[in-house]
């Protein structure tokens, strides 16, 4: 009993570990962005995104050159497949949040977690519990409550959202289904997409950023402290880009999007004390204790026996890797 003990809390650690630098980095990158969007008026979102693929592609570069990561393989097919649902994801982000209200964009990052739900259904065979199923909806309602304000939509902008919606989805399942068929853990894997994202993000960026926002990006006025802040932007980039791998590898890309939702809760509670209790009301609170109460329930409702499992265990699984010095602990199926 007390190796098997160790064993859970020692991996109850390194998922805890996990979660909080896939947290600060998330709501470090907000923050920074914000600053360079807002005060410095770089709103380029594209491609900043394919500025931080680049900053990532360097980083694992330079991990395989010191031994750190070990040769891997990734199909090409599998890569573009990923690809197309990753650049989707952050194309039908941007042009979604540009074409819809505030509420209706906030309805549609709720129903990642729904669609993300069906996939594993469909795909993994996943069976949710009763519980588990109704801590679901406790978070969508208390983070519904807290983010949810005027809601207005129209067709092009309704298009969007739903193209954003499934191809998230779609990538985070993505995560989880190639680290577990090709034994890769999430440096090798950021190894294989980074530098495709960054060529893609690089290229077609600038003309997508000009078409969100009429300005062209080789017209910016770069000064020293906008320069700054896309470095420290790109330095977090690639912590966040990681984290994500790492979590939707230890966990499943709907416990991913669950416990994610903590982080819309900081991002509130830190509004809350930089801009003052203009951002902070009766129902803002009441969604954010009915969310954490959600959040709660799901982890213990999930890890239960029969609250989250796989029905077959049919998923095909290439030759395993090498494993590198940084690579993390395997996981059973089935658990979150």
């Amino acid at each position: 009993m007390a190796p098997s003990s160790s064993k859970a809390e020692k991996k109850g650690a390194a998922d805890a570990a996990a979660w909080m630098f896939n947290v600060v980095t998330s709501v470090g990158i907000i923050i920074v962005n914000k600053a360079l969007m807002a005060t410095y008026g770089f709103s380029y979102a594209t491609t900043l995104t394919g500025m931080h693929f680049a900053t990532t592609t360097l980083m694992t570069g330079v991990l395989r050159w010191l031994g750190y990561i070990q040769s891997s393989h990734l199909p090409f097919p599998e890569l573009l497949k990923f690809v197309l649902f990753a650049n989707f994801s952050i194309v039908g982000m941007n042009v979604s949040l540009m074409w819809n209200s505030v509420g209706f964009y906030q309805i549609a990052k709720l129903t990642m977690i729904p669609v993300s739900c069906l996939l594993e259904v469909l795909f993994d065979k996943i069976r949710y519990s009763r519980d588990t199923k109704l801590s679901i909806g406790v978070v969508l309602l208390g983070v519904g409550v807290c983010t949810i304000t005027d809601v207005s939509v129209n067709t092009k902008g309704f298009i969007a959202a739903f193209i954003a919606v499934w191809s998230t989805s779609l990538q985070q399942y993505y995560v989880h289904y190639l680290q577990r068929k090709y034994s890769l853990n999430s440096f090798n894997l950021l190894g294989h997409t980074a530098p495709a994202q960054a060529a893609t993000l690089l290229v077609l960026g600038p003309f997508l950023d000009y078409w969100l926002t009429n300005k062209r990006i080789d017209t910016y006025d770069y000064s020293a402290v906008s320069v700054m802040f896309i470095v420290i932007s790109c330095t977090i980039a690639v912590g966040t880009n990681l984290s994500q791998f790492i979590c939707i590898g230890r966990f499943t890309a709907v416990t991913f999007q669950v416990l994610g939702h903590m982080k819309t809760i900081l991002v509130l509670i830190m509004g809350f004390f930089f801009f003052g209790k203009d951002g902070l009301n009766l129902h803002v609170v009441l969604g954010m204790i009915i969310a954490v109460v959600g959040m709660i329930w799901y982890g213990n409702a999930s890890s239960k026996p029969g609250g989250k499992e796989r029905r077959s265990l049919s998923l095909p699984t290439s030759r395993p890797q090498k494993q590198s010095n940084l690579s993390e602990s395997d996981e059973h199926d089935g658990k979150v």
